[in-house]
């Protein structure tokens, strides 16, 4: 099968939860399929990125953006009902050069990741298309308001409106439509939600995997440290959560690791804290801690993070936000907390008793094992997009 996927970001590095989807299905399509891969680049510094991917897809394309015309389509969004997302990323003379790259190729099958790349192929009624919403993109935003600060949140309020409506009308330009979780689909308001397959995210067993070295941490966070979501969390579990386990555990330490880490966070340093920033090699924060932590409480999708930390063989503690999107069982895969109290209670429980942490922990890699898996997810999605409708 010929497949043009077209994602809004250059997957490499995989700092972002949607560069790791888009390298790892990407990755195992091209085993099998031949695949054109077009990627929009709003930063401009692509040429390193695009020498690795393609030792491992034969065909990238990158379609740069104007970062004047960006600019110029956000302060037009206020008089657009289109999420201001989707107004960010387009451009008409990026739509020229990606519909010729099209044409040129001519697939069996378009594949976009995200509901802002969707613009470009939605009239291109000649080829079957799906659209991976990978997240309900209306609900992480909705929550996230919540957590603005006051002159944030009607814009993300209003972000967050503009893609419940957007995410339902451009649902019918596509023959098929992915998600990540079960409780993602329903967060999709559309009358035929039901219909969007569940494509979840995998994780690399094989690459992460318990470690032995020396236990500098007893608590460890990652992620990407300017995405709101995991601010919140960072600034949650160090200010609110880590003084009341250091109540019964003196000295205890937080490990927070993750690239880009705003000043927020970077304040968040002290004695007991520290604030990595990018790490080359994302296992070494895992297996120098004891115990993984994600109170996450805004946000939406699939957690990659907890994927990881629990394939590495980590008792990972987090709130029911991010592990019903696993259909994990709390207590026996991971333990699921939602008040300060209850986080810092149930971590000390594991710190203390080494034993019930090793349970927790093997339980959890061979669930992840058992069930996030990437060649599985891809075939899954490849079936899928094979399908006629």
């Amino acid at each position: 099968m010929k497949i043009f996927m077209l994602v809004s970001r250059i997957p490499w590095p995989l700092e972002k939860g949607d560069k790791l989807r888009a390298f790892h299905q990407v990755k195992w399509m091209a085993q099998k399929h031949d695949v054109l891969l077009c990627c929009l680049d709003d930063k401009g510094q692509s040429e390193k990125a695009v020498t690795y991917l393609k030792t491992l897809i034969p065909r990238v394309e990158v379609v740069h953006l104007n970062k004047v015309l960006i600019g110029w389509r956000l302060l037009r969004s206020v008089f657009s009902d289109k999420p201001y997302q989707v107004n960010y990323f387009y451009q008409v003379a990026a739509a020229a050069k990606i519909k010729k790259l099209i044409l040129e190729f001519n697939p069996d099958h378009i594949y976009c990741q995200l509901i802002r790349t969707s613009e470009y192929v939605k009239h291109l009624h000649q080829y079957p298309k799906t659209l991976d919403y990978m997240d309900a993109l209306n609900a992480g935003h909705m929550r996230r308001a919540g957590s603005s600060q006051w002159w944030m949140k009607p814009l993300v309020k209003d972000e967050a409106r503009r893609l419940v409506a957007y995410e339902n009308l451009i649902f019918e330009y596509f023959e098929h439509h992915t998600i990540i979780s079960k409780q993602d689909q329903q967060l999709i308001y559309h009358p035929d939600r039901n219909s969007i397959a569940i494509i979840p995210n995998g994780v690399d067993t094989a690459y992460f995997f318990s470690q032995k070295t020396e236990k500098k941490f007893q608590i460890v966070f990652t992620g990407n440290m300017s995405y709101a979501p995991n601010v919140d969390s960072a600034i949650r579990l160090a200010t609110r959560i880590l003084p009341l386990i250091q109540k019964k555990i003196p000295g205890a330490r937080l490990l927070i690791a993750g690239a880009s880490p705003i000043d927020a966070v970077l304040n968040l340093k002290s004695a007991t804290v520290e604030v990595s920033g990018w790490m080359d090699d994302i296992r070494m924060a895992y297996s120098s801690s004891e115990i993984f932590m994600a109170p996450m409480s805004i946000g939406s999708g699939m957690q990659n993070k907890l994927l990881e930390a629990m394939s590495m063989e980590l008792a990972c503690l987090t709130s029911s936000l991010a592990a019903n999107a696993l259909n994990v069982i709390s207590g026996q895969h991971l333990v699921v907390c939602e008040e300060d109290a209850q986080f810092a209670e149930e971590a000390i429980g594991l710190l203390r008793d080494k034993k019930r942490a090793r349970e927790v922990a093997q339980n959890g890699r061979n669930f992840v094992h058992d069930n996030f898996n990437w060649s599985q997810t891809v075939n899954q999605l490849c079936d899928l997009m094979s399908q006629k409708k």
